[in-house]
């Protein structure tokens, strides 16, 4: 499998992120969404490793099953409530597999957990450490173009992204709405002596009530015209789709005009609008 920071290197990326299923409907429906977006030739796709704990088991197999479909895979990894041993045993299984790529995260404590044990990982980048010991691996990890939710200050956050960057081959932003907010992390980063490469991550707004938890959770601004249109398509889904892809095309056309190396569109498992999208986008 090729590394994603030569893709990278070669040109505009389109890559997709899908989550471990966490039931036997779930995993029917993954199954198709892989299938027909791995048609479209993306230069990779993700899957994550499961909020707290919640799903980490499947992540594997979810991966070995887009190298079935000769598509990369890159697996989401997780450093908090890890041992080091943990973390190696997991390394060696995606090495086996054949697996050159991956996505190091902080990740969040499980349910009804406030500290993290001693002698646990405690950042991101000490896992990009680990893994750069072991074996040639091209490692990207987290932006977050609005800033860390848990970041002390506005400077804190973005000189501990700045280290982080620097550490990795390439970066995924947390999905956004306003390009402006991309610019201008890459532009602190850059001020900063950092260009490591930084993939716009883009999530087509269908779920009304869904993005506007995960956008209050992780501190992205959830812009009120797109809102108002969505909330205007009432019970439509149809129409809410078409306002989504809308929304998410005009998005990728800003980010990729302005010299965005790439895009990661968030799935939700689903192979629509995500296929359209990029469609539109001519990444397809």
């Amino acid at each position: 499998m090729p590394k994603i920071a030569e893709l990278i290197a070669q040109g505009r990326t389109l890559s997709f992120e899908f989550s471990a299923p966490r039931d036997a409907e779930g995993e029917r429906r993954l199954s198709r969404s892989l299938e027909r977006l791995s048609a479209l030739r993306p230069a990779f796709m993700s899957v994550t490793y499961g909020a707290g704990g919640t799903s980490r088991g499947p992540t594997p197999e979810v991966v070995r099953n887009i190298i079935s479909l000769g598509v990369t895979g890159m697996p989401h990894l997780t450093c908090v409530s890890h041992t080091q041993e943990e973390i190696g045993a997991l390394l060696d299984t995606y090495a086996a597999m054949g697996v050159e790529n991956l996505l190091a995260l902080h990740g969040d404590l499980p349910e009804g957990t406030t500290e993290v044990p001693p002698g646990h990982f405690t950042r991101a980048i000490d896992l990009v450490a680990l893994a750069r010991g072991r074996i040639g691996w091209s490692i990207g990890v987290a932006a977050h173009p609005e800033g860390h939710p848990k970041a002390a200050s506005v400077e804190a956050g973005l000189d501990h992204h700045a280290q982080k960057l620097a550490a990795a081959d390439f970066a995924i932003t947390q999905f956004f709405f306003r390009a402006e907010h991309y610019a201008r992390f890459v532009e602190a980063m850059a001020a900063r002596g950092v260009h490591t490469p930084v993939i716009a991550g883009i999530m087509p707004p269908t779920n009304i009530e869904g993005i506007g938890r995960m956008a209050a959770l992780n501190g992205t601004e959830y812009p009120r015209e797109i809102l108002a249109r969505l909330e205007a398509a009432g019970d439509d889904v149809d129409a809410r789709r078409l306002i989504a892809i809308d929304e998410a095309t005009r998005l990728g056309e800003t980010l990729l005009a302005a010299g965005a190396p790439g895009l990661h569109i968030y799935t939700m498992n689903f192979s629509e609008p995500a296929r359209t999208v990029a469609r539109n986008l001519g990444l397809a």
